[in-house]
């Protein structure tokens, strides 16, 4: 990740592990195992599938006690900072730092004993383990109906933030979240603007792939514009890896991560003449886990197809029966559209390898 240039919310940092969240820190991207968490080995797995994607920050559930020994398991087991889970039990968020919980998420919705509350916080305090205070519309404290939606949600969320810091802890994450968009985008609007506490993005429930990547980008996209956010959560029906890549391109789109490949492609038309789908899935399979600023443009003629591809670092503009290949703006070959995917496959690997090179030669 790169220090962002543009103008943020100025908001504390505060470190999960190593990681910094917030006060001029890279936005950083979470996911959450879905995996049980008593099944040891299919979280390590899926945890190391997150890493590769370019995960910062994982989530694992703690729903009871012999999932709290196994958060400790899996967190030996993968070396990472994890945050824990929690609801309802705070016996529980103690197991779980009793485990190497590097965070703890709670809910103020359904622990709300602020008893309770302060003796966790002067306990992670003394740890330096950070909490977040996660509201969620479909899990509010019954003592806001009633209020209007983002009005309660922030209140909420400030409540339990203030019962944190009264004893004297700091490092407190603020998560506010509903289902509708509208009302995300209100309430984290309101807490910004009253609060430096570092705000965790997303749209809670946001749906399926294709409807919670629409959804999820809308709000979390708006708000991040404004310069509001320091971490971030796609909450998608699917495969976890689908949220850390659905995170990386939107963050790269607003200039906000530079370590990762951007894959431009056209939307296919009449004037089309090569397979531009099969051909960009591939590229974007290819570019996944490559950690290299590069934008690579596969076009489907040459309308647009130069233009892009002069902007990019590789780029095929689409022919009849032939095919340009670009490479640093310049045009470096004509090939057949029979061979235009292994051949362009194989300098996209050759380029990947001599741009990594030279990057570790700078450094």
């Amino acid at each position: 990740m790169t220090e962002m240039t543009n103008k943020r919310r100025i908001s504390r940092k505060v470190y999960v592990g190593k990681t910094a969240i917030g006060g001029g820190a890279p936005v950083t991207i979470q996911s959450m195992l879905n995996t049980p968490t008593t099944d040891v080995e299919a979280c390590v797995k899926q945890a190391e599938e997150l890493v590769r994607a370019g995960c910062d920050l994982i989530r694992v559930a703690v729903p009871d006690e012999a999932s709290a020994e196994a958060f400790g398991k899996i967190a030996k087991r993968t070396g990472l900072s994890l945050i824990a889970d929690v609801h309802y039990s705070y016996r529980l968020a103690h197991l779980a730092l009793d485990n190497g919980a590097k965070k703890i998420r709670m809910n103020p919705g359904n622990m709300r004993d602020f008893g309770e509350i302060r003796e966790l916080a002067r306990r992670m305090s003394d740890a330096g383990v950070p909490v977040r205070v996660g509201v969620n519309g479909g899990s509010l404290d019954p003592k806001f109906a009633g209020k209007e939606e983002s009005e309660a949600l922030v209140e909420s969320a400030l409540e339990c933030a203030n019962a944190f810091e009264s004893c004297g802890m700091r490092d407190i994450v603020l998560a506010i979240k509903a289902s509708d968009v509208r009302v995300m985008l209100a309430a984290n609007r309101k807490a910004a603007a009253v609060t430096d506490y570092p705000l965790h993005l997303g749209v809670t429930e946001a749906g399926t792939l294709r409807s919670g990547l629409v959804r999820s980008a809308l709000g979390i996209g708006a708000l991040l514009e404004e310069g509001i956010g320091d971490t971030v959560r796609f909450s998608l029906s699917a495969p976890p890896v689908e949220e850390v890549a659905a995170g990386k391109t939107l963050l790269a789109a607003l200039g906000l991560r530079t370590d990762c490949a951007e894959v431009v492609s056209c939307p296919t038309c009449a004037r089309t003449e090569i397979n531009v789908q099969e051909l960009a899935a591939a590229v974007e399979r290819a570019v996944d886990h490559v950690r290299l600023p590069l934008r690579i443009a596969v076009m489907g003629c040459p309308l647009n197809g130069i233009g892009e591809g002069k902007n990019s670092n590789l780029g095929i503009a689409g022919g009849k029966e032939k095919s340009v290949i670009m490479k640093d703006g310049e045009i470096v070959t004509t090939v057949s559209n029979e061979l235009l995917m292994p051949l362009f496959m194989s300098m996209l690997d050759d380029y990947i390898a001599e741009y990594s090179k030279n990057k570790k030669n700078r450094e």
